[in-house]
């Protein structure tokens, strides 16, 4: 392997403290030393795996508080970990808290050397690109003033074209590609795909789906510090949205990337019978999965969907209260539909797999199988069930409704008016 990032069951392990406890020795002294020791621990992260491949950006979903940024700064070299492994291989760019770094009684550029320097340059390289690393981030008129008179922005804006301009092989971003205007914005994703182009292993932190859509070749969503789904950005993007909205269950969208240490896998499905296929016609999915580890209550799913992208079918085993436990190994689930009333025209069968009360997704597999419905009788919509129509015989209804209308209204009082 060349360089990238390869991470396998990371986990770190945080200490809570009392919110009362004391803060000099005077308090300790007189409140007692017992409320120095923690009330229990908490796990920021656990059990995470995953890697970076060099060409490749993966971006990391999650709410506040998902371990996010703790798992960078890991990877960055900031502190260590509790558990597994974190294996690196190459120069790493870092922009980890952007500016955090700057000294604010230093010009720019004094910055700029000092932190060229520490990414890896060489003196003479940091005055070679001295002048490319100013005009990338806009500076040029205020490079020689103290940090402390640059907004916010400014120092974002210098500290990410310092990193970027170091020849890093691991990139990592934690959530600032948002820096500056919307010129800067699109200038620095240019690069960011400039230096994957070049080989870089990239790897941000984002807290938008469209982003990590544009950008990432994989994504990772964590949730409470562990690995909520891994695979292409599609699919992820899908969970993460789904995860904002518990109410609802995943809408999944095609996988089209391997899910790395993936517990389960769909190696095949079968449809009976496959063609010809008339409309009514009884239809049996079968899945064929390989497991890798004890999965209690896995939930399959099987969708069918009509060429255009509307979702004419779904059924679950959790909604069709089938529960068992997977065992390692080859299996096959099957689903049995009685009758299947679909207008003739061209189908896609596609197929999931969720872990217990769909809290992960750990397969998913898109338009797995094609199904073509013989031509039925031209109608509207895509169902096509069995119907008959019928009509009474209207004069004979108008008829008797007309003589009983008549008899109620003609009273003895009326008559002998």
């Amino acid at each position: 392997m060349g360089h990238g990032i390869v991470v396998q069951n990371l986990g770190k392990r945080f200490s809570a403290y009392p919110s009362d406890r004391p803060r000099t020795i005077m308090q300790a002294a007189m409140g007692g030393f017992k409320r120095f020791k923690p009330m229990n621990a908490f796990w920021a992260l656990r059990n995470v795996s995953f890697e970076v491949q060099p060409g490749e950006i993966l971006g990391v979903l999650g709410h506040n508080g998902a371990g996010k940024s703790t798992l960078l700064r890991l990877i960055g070299g900031i502190g260590s970990a509790d558990e597994g492994s974190i294996r690196i291989r190459g120069r790493v760019g870092a922009l980890l808290d952007l500016g955090a770094g700057f000294h604010e009684d230093l010009t720019g550029r004094e910055n700029l050397m000092v932190a060229a320097l520490i990414g890896g340059l060489t003196k003479a390289e940091v005055l070679d690109r001295e002048k490319e690393i100013i005009e990338f981030a806009e500076l040029e008129s205020f490079i020689d003033n103290p940090i402390r008179t640059y907004s916010t922005g400014m120092g974002m804006r210098l500290a990410f074209s310092i990193a970027i301009h170091t020849d890093p092989q691991l990139l990592l971003i934690d959530e600032h590609l948002s820096v500056g205007d919307i010129g800067f914005k699109a200038k620095c994703i240019e690069r960011v795909k400039y230096l994957r182009d070049q080989g870089c292993a990239i790897m941000f932190i984002s807290q938008s789906p469209k982003q990590v859509m544009e950008l990432c070749d994989r994504a990772l969503l964590l949730n409470r510090g562990t690995v909520a789904a891994y695979s292409d950005p599609k699919t992820v993007v899908a969970e993460y949205e789904a995860a904002m909205h518990p109410d609802q269950k995943p809408r999944l969208p095609q996988a089209e990337a391997p899910i790395l240490g993936q517990k389960i896998a769909i190696t095949a499905m079968h449809l009976s019978p496959s063609a010809p296929f008339h409309c009514g016609d009884p239809l049996t999915v079968e899945l064929d999965y390989a497991c890798l580890e004890p999965l209690p209550d896995p939930i399959f799913s099987v969708r069918i969907l009509h060429e255009s992208g509307a979702v004419c079918f779904e059924s679950n085993t959790h909604s069709k209260d089938c529960h068992e436990k997977v065992s390692p190994g080859s299996g096959r689930i099957r689903l049995q539909i009685d009758r299947l009333d679909l207008n003739g025209g061209k189908y896609f069968v596609s197929a999931g797999v969720h872990s217990k009360n769909w809290r992960q997704l750990l397969e998913y597999q898109d338009k797995l199988a094609k199904l073509v419905v013989e031509p039925t009788r031209v109608v509207e919509g895509l169902l096509h069930p069995p119907c008959v129509w019928t009509a009474d015989e209207p004069s004979l209804a108008l008829g008797r409704d007309t003589a009983f209308a008549d008899e109620s209204t003609t009273t003895p009082e009326a008559s002998s008016v």
